[in-house]
């Protein structure tokens, strides 16, 4: 797929999901999970069809991906939870914002380091970063909604 194409895919999704959450959104299980593992998917297939990467690739990737995860929780872990018509509902919050700046720095000084350090820029695929970003916030949106005792909004009909 056309590099730019992706791209300009990715970031709508991104801005689509970033503004149902600003206004506030029920939370069920498939919208948790479904954005984090296709984005997740991608930038595994990306990985998988470069033929160089080398154990420096690997281990600043494996790192980054950790990263990722623990500043998608910090994330998680400030987005409002609400009762709304009996089900959950998510929201984000001006202090998500702040940690969405706060991530956005630390990943990208990461990115300057781990090339700097040997990583190769085409074994850090966007997709990957941002998908487990997400995994990280729905991990822990998923953990304090099920905390909560409040039940999941049922999966949307297609």
């Amino acid at each position: 797929m056309n590099p730019w194409l992706l791209a300009a895919l990715i970031a709508v999704v991104v801005i689509a999901a970033v503004i149902k959450r600003m206004i506030g959104e029920p939370v069920n299980a498939r919208d948790l999970f479904a954005a984090p593992v296709i984005l997740i998917g991608f930038g595994i297939m990306s990985l998988v069809k470069t033929t160089d990467l080398t154990g420096a690739d690997l281990t600043w990737l494996i790192a980054g991906a950790v990263l990722g995860v623990a500043l998608g929780a910090l994330r998680g872990s400030t987005v409002r939870l609400v009762d709304r018509r009996g089900f959950l509902w998510q929201r984000y919050t001006g202090r998500t914002f702040l940690a969405v700046l706060g991530s956005l720095a630390v990943m990208a000084g990461f990115g300057v380091l781990a090339v700097k350090m040997g990583m190769h820029e085409y074994a850090r695929p966007l997709q990957l970063s941002i998908g487990v970003n997400f995994l990280g916030e729905s991990l822990v949106v998923g953990l304090r909604g099920m905390a909560s005792g409040i039940p999941f909004a049922p999966a949307r009909a297609r």
